[in-house]
């Protein structure tokens, strides 16, 4: 697996509509959409910073990962995401190499793209994502 960039940082809010003003307003940034992605139970926010983007997950399920996350942790940093070109084959990769994953298979995450995860672990205990296109 040779990711190109880090596509994105993820990080877990209670609310999006308490975060997203600290990102606006005090760092500067702006959020280019909102979207729900219904299979993972968040609702989304993205800012871009360079080629790197921030992702706040707002759960819409208090069973659900983030939920989950928030209850135990109060929110923060959730994980990191790699891009890559090809994710089917990045997994692969990675299960060849000894890495724990939780997605065997892609699926479908936010702005459309295919995403898998890595088990924390086998990565440092920093959950990590690759995503692409395909």
């Amino acid at each position: 697996m040779k990711p190109s960039h880090i596509e994105h940082i993820g990080i877990a809010v209670k609310s999006l509509e308490e975060a997203i003003p600290f990102y606006e307003k005090v760092l500067g940034l702006e959020c280019y959409a909102v979207e729900e992605v219904v299979d993972q139970k968040v609702k989304t926010a993205f800012f871009k910073v360079g080629d790197t983007k921030i992702e706040l997950l707002e759960s819409t399920d208090p069973e659900g990962p983030i939920g989950k996350f928030v209850a135990k942790t109060g929110g923060g940093m959730h994980h990191m995401a790699f891009a890559v070109e090809d994710v089917q084959q990045a997994l692969t990769e990675v299960q060849e190499a000894g890495c724990e994953v939780i997605d065997k298979t892609p699926r479908n995450g936010a702005e459309g793209l295919k995403i898998g995860f890595l088990h924390p672990k086998s990565t440092q205990r920093v959950l990590t994502e690759i995503c692409g296109n395909k």
